[in-house]
């Protein structure tokens, strides 16, 4: 595989990478420096929010790029206080200006915790699309329910939910969702916060595939159905490393045994990727 022919997830006949950058907690020298290693690469999915404080950096880099734009698929998110319909529109314009872009790929709401009614938020949303700056919608963090409304309140078709998947956080019931109304389902965190990096069950299978811990679980997050992966990385080492998960394939059997759902061990990954080094 060549460093521009990465898959992509296709549903309703629009392509999204298979693989992208996730940009959450990343800022300054350390944002751009990871997105334009990333473009070098042959990554083309760029993942952003406004509650990041990084769409600039990220913009810098892409304007740094010889890539061309409409190559990228860049996708981010609105924070919660700019739900109503004039903060949407006014925060989607500044966006778009730290992008350094005329248009995103996709914009989503980022959770569903906010006063402001979904039908508010979607109806200034789906002006963006007719006015061209947003190309597809969705959300971040909402379950089966809260998607369903959505999709339900939209005008136009609501193309992914971006939520935490990896093997210990159950999103069976979502991902079946997204599979009968052809949804992507984009997988942040797929590496559980770091905690497969230090899973036995994951050493020994990617003992197996000559893979490490961590390039197993994007494997399995790739391999279920509708399914992307923006798994955060700033090496080239790491970035170059989740990049090379499409050489190999986990058979049925292992697939099910890697699958071991438990809110124990994500969040313990959560606490140690916050505590100091």
């Amino acid at each position: 595989m060549s460093e521009t022919d990465l898959p992509d997830v296709t549903v309703r006949g629009v392509d999204v990478p298979a693989l992208g950058l996730g940009t959450w907690r990343l800022a300054g020298e350390d944002c751009r420096r990871a997105v334009s290693t990333a473009l070098e690469l042959g990554y083309r999915h760029l993942d952003t929010a406004q509650a990041y404080g990084n769409e600039r950096e990220v913009g810098d880099a892409i304007a740094a790029s010889d890539v061309d734009r409409e190559d990228l698929f860049v996708t981010t998110k609105l924070v919660n206080g700019n739900r109503a319909y004039d903060d949407v529109l006014r925060s989607t314009e500044e966006s778009l200006a730290k992008l350094g872009t005329s248009y995103v790929d996709c914009l989503l709401i980022h959770n569903h915790f906010q006063r402001v009614p979904t039908e508010e938020t979607l109806r200034a949303m789906d002006e963006l699309v007719d006015a061209g700056k947003v190309r597809y919608l969705g959300v971040s963090n909402f379950d089966v329910d809260r998607l369903h409304t959505a999709r339900e309140a939209a005008d136009h078709e609501l193309l992914t939910d971006q939520v935490q998947f990896n093997p210990y956080w159950d999103q069976s019931s979502l991902l079946d969702y997204c599979e009968i109304h052809d949804l992507v389902l984009t997988a942040y965190s797929p590496l559980g916060h770091g905690g497969v990096l230090d899973d036995p069950v994951l050493a020994e299978v990617g003992e197996r595939h000559g893979k490490s811990p961590a390039q197993v679980a994007i494997r399995w997050c790739l391999q279920h159905p509708n399914v992307a992966v923006i798994p955060k990385a700033t090496s080239r080492e790491h970035l170059a490393a989740n990049r090379d998960t499409f050489d190999f394939e986990l058979s049925d059997a292992e697939m099910e045994r890697i699958r071991r759902p438990s809110k124990v061990r994500a969040l313990s990954g959560a606490v140690r990727s916050r505590l100091p080094i």
